[in-house]
């Protein structure tokens, strides 16, 4: 491969070229009208327009795409995540035209881009699954006849799913019909597809997933896992490796099960199996996502792999260099997505100009960053500006160094999640590592993040005052003759 284009943008088009250019490779950009003066299209060797704002009008736009690699004579594409990196069809596409899908084929990511075809793929495999059908349903009075069987509380879920879209609770039975038509009526409305299906409500889960690596002569591996349970909508916030409930035979245990999951869709490339963990310490599939994860750097650092330049080794051709006796876990790795969201206002997207944007530096801190100051914060896309990353020898140094990476951003502008992390690496429950999905509900309030700002506040006008007084006393000191 002598020329990739990545068909993404912001932080995640930027982290990839930076492999694709230490690999040799020339790299090429896509850009919305909007994103003409971002970073990486500043970065890439060359850059197109792919379209205007809207990313319905760019960068979903996969027969635009495909007819600019033509023209550029790209050898592979890299699609990131989001956008068109689990789309089977545009996969399909990029090969039929003689280009390279940096990524799984398109069987695999048909299989598991649907939450009913992976169960079905993996039973054979005796992989657990959380107690539910496996079938979608539409008539509410079999979901009432399937809740009692499973027992309540139960989750209703899309099938076509993700990002807690088309997910209701259900308590009790009273509840179920209205719940689900509300299910059904989002995944159509989301995803175009209404299919919902039940199962058990696993009531404290922890979110915990395994990174794979296959390639195309039959090599599995497992790369340990992510603890990525604090989340908020759904929608992970706060991710480590490893994690701290795991010991050396769950590890194992898991990782074998990741591996079963990725064989049964004949799996190539990096992916991730994403499993609920529950307070009993058994552990069920949930989904596997046939992409690069945002999370990927934690497992980076604890491996020493670089991800991103084994998708694009595999994609060419070439044998895995290691086995898995060959990976041990160094350190431990924590990452923060930077949203720009208000924490104190249910995180809503926080839309404005960035009128000062400075990112920490330093031994261990990585930040994969898509902005600079004086930039807009687009209203079209998902608002992640960076993910904050931090690596220590151990859990405790991880999180002090992250503190410092947070308390070494300056952002003005727009609101953005660094206070809420902040909030989280300083809780006591994330600290002694007893958290699970619901940390968020049951630990945070907007009320007590602005408490704890306004306690910060009032001890560092007080450090100030003091600091002043004291230097006041040295002038007024007579001066010995």
């Amino acid at each position: 491969m002598k020329k990739i284009l990545v068909a993404n943008r912001g932080e995640i088009a930027l982290r990839v070229m930076k492999t694709i250019q230490k690999m040799g490779i020339k790299t090429v950009a896509i850009f919305s009208t909007i994103d003409r003066n971002a970073p990486h299209v500043k970065f890439a060797d060359e850059a197109v327009c792919v379209g205007e704002a809207p990313s319905n009008e760019s960068y979903l736009k996969g027969d635009k795409i495909i007819e600019i690699a033509k023209k550029l004579k790209v050898d592979g594409i890299h699609p990131g995540y989001g956008f068109l990196s689990e789309n089977a069809a545009f996969a399909e596409q990029v090969e039929k035209n003689g280009i390279t899908w940096i990524g799984p084929g398109s069987k695999a990511i048909k299989i598991m881009g649907s939450k009913l075809a992976a169960k079905d793929a993996v039973k054979a495999y005796d992989i657990p699954l959380v107690p539910g059908i496996d079938e979608a349903i539409t008539d509410p009075e079999k979901a009432k006849k399937i809740a009692k069987e499973i027992g309540f509380p139960i989750l209703i879920k899309a099938s076509a799913g993700g990002g807690g879209k088309g997910m209701r609770v259900v308590e009790q039975e009273k509840d179920l019909e209205d719940q689900m038509k509300r299910a059904i009526s989002e995944a159509e409305s989301a995803f175009g597809d209404g299919a919902v299906f039940i199962e058990k409500y696993v009531a404290s889960p922890r979110h915990i997933e395994i990174q794979v690596l296959a390639d195309t002569y039959g090599n599995y591996i497992h790369l340990f896992e992510r603890e990525c349970s604090i989340q908020r909508r759904h929608q992970k916030v706060v991710e480590e490796a490893p994690s701290v409930v795991l010991d050396s035979k769950l590890r194992k245990q898991m990782g074998k099960a990741a591996i079963k999951v990725a064989k049964a869709c004949d799996y190539v490339g990096a992916g991730t199996v994403e499993f609920l963990f529950d307070e009993n310490k058994d552990f069920y599939f949930l989904e596997m996502n046939t992409r690069l994860q945002v999370e990927h750097p934690v497992t980076e650092y604890i491996t020493g792999v670089d991800l991103v330049a084994e998708q694009i080794k595999i994609a060419r051709g070439e044998k895995l260099k290691f086995s898995q006796e060959d990976l041990i876990i160094k350190g431990h790795a924590l990452e923060l997505r930077v949203y720009a969201e208000d924490p104190m206002d249910n995180f809503l997207p926080s839309v404005g100009k960035l009128e000062k944007y400075k990112i920490p530096d330093g031994p261990n801190i990585r930040v994969d960053n898509g902005f600079e100051e004086g930039m807009e914060i687009p209203i079209y896309y998902d608002p992640m500006l960076a993910k904050l990353v931090s690596y220590g020898k151990n859990r405790e140094e991880a999180i002090q160094l992250m503190l410092k990476a947070i308390a070494g951003y300056e952002v003005e502008g727009v609101m953005t999640t660094l206070p809420f992390g902040k909030f989280v690496f300083e809780h006591e429950a994330f600290r002694t590592g007893n958290f699970d999905t619901h940390f968020v509900r049951k630990y945070y309030s907007a009320e007590k993040l602005e408490n704890e700002i306004k306690e910060e506040a009032r001890l560092a006008a007080l450090v100030a005052l003091k600091q002043y007084l004291k230097d006041q006393q040295e002038l007024r000191l007579p001066i010995n003759k």
